[in-house]
């Protein structure tokens, strides 16, 4: 038996992999998009420590791999949502990219130098 999306009003079912989220595919590619945008300000503002650093890559990659799974594993997609997943997908590139310039903008053990 399939789990409804506990977003109000949402009527899509919740695919066994990420049963635990308790959200439908759409609505956790649109959560996930909107944690890479928020990490991706963070990042961009040179400030996150390397310990940080590594945290945000393992999400990117668990969080990558859950994706893959999920819209892998024979679910049944709309064009409309198959793209929204190619997008999330991208969304989660971009952060890896957006991290990887900020630690080359700050070396380790450096930390950026404020303007007056």
């Amino acid at each position: 038996m399939s789990t409804a999306c506990r977003i109000s009003g949402c009527k899509l079912s919740v695919p066994p992999q990420i049963d635990p989220e308790g959200i439908c595919l759409l609505h956790f590619t649109l959560r996930l998009e909107q944690t890479c945008a928020d990490l991706r300000r963070e990042t961009v503002l040179g400030k996150a420590s390397h310990e940080r650093q590594v945290e945000i890559m393992e999400f990117i990659a668990a969080q990558g791999e859950l994706l893959a799974r999920v819209s892998t594993s024979g679910l049944h997609m709309a064009d409309e949502l198959k793209a929204r997943v190619l997008s999330t997908f991208l969304t989660l590139m971009n952060l890896r990219e957006s991290l990887d310039r900020a630690a080359q903008r700050v070396p380790p053990g450096r930390t950026a130098m404020r303007q007056s």
